[in-house]
């Protein structure tokens, strides 16, 4: 069987369990087998996760719809991915957020940050960062506004900038600095957990702090390195 019949069943899989149909599109138009290792090309369509190499995996499509999903992205918004891997999420979140959004990937491993930024040439708003995501991107989170007035000041709901933060990695707590560049009323979905146990645990900010809206048990990523 080809590729595109395989992506096909993937796709009707993905309706089957009822994701939205702007997530289901952008399934449709990014190729997953770009993002893969060449020996691996003809599993691209498999529902299960890959191995890309230094430990770091590309995510079962099922799961990324559901974190896509949870995240409500609308056209237009800054998203930032931490732990962005080899690019295949950042495709998807670019035809989300569509030609006037803009989204951020931040990779710490130099050689999966190098690929993506090849997997992703073509993708005008997208950029790819080689830094401890950890600490978000501050200098993306300030408005143009913002900017003028002299940076950012974390006592100003106003001067927060990413609409949406998605982890895909594990973490016990999320970082401090992607709260705070987090806007008021934002969404941030991470796994959390250890080794043993996970939770894909969706947040909204409401008065500057973190509140869980949804768990969703039964989760495998790798750590968030940092």
């Amino acid at each position: 069987m080809d590729l595109k019949k395989k992506k096909q069943i993937l796709l009707d899989e993905l309706k089957s369990f009822g994701f939205s149909k702007n997530v289901i599109g952008a399934f449709s138009k990014v190729k997953r087998e770009n993002f893969i290792p060449g020996n691996l090309k003809h599993l691209a369509y498999k529902d299960t996760a890959l191995p890309l190499g230094f430990g770091q995996t590309i995510s079962q499509p099922y799961t990324i719809a559901i974190m896509l999903d949870e995240l409500n992205i609308r056209k237009g918004q800054r998203v930032i991915e931490v732990g962005s891997g080899c690019g295949y999420v950042l495709a998807l979140l670019s035809e989300l957020v569509g030609k006037k959004g803009k989204v951020y990937g931040m990779e710490i491993v130099k050689s999966l940050f190098e690929k993506s930024k090849r997997n992703l040439k073509d993708y005008e708003n997208v950029e790819v960062y080689n830094q401890d995501g950890t600490k978000g991107l501050k200098e993306k989170a300030v408005s143009h506004e913002q900017k003028l007035k002299g940076g950012f000041d974390k006592g100003k709901l106003g001067s927060l900038y990413f609409d949406r933060v998605l982890i895909s990695a594990r973490t016990e707590k999320i970082p401090k600095e992607l709260i705070l560049q987090l806007k008021e009323n934002g969404m941030l979905v991470a796994p959390i957990g250890n080794n043993i146990k996970q939770d894909l645990v969706v947040y909204e900010k409401k008065n500057g702090k973190l509140k869980i809206k949804k768990k969703i048990e039964g989760f495998m990523f790798v750590p968030l390195v940092g």
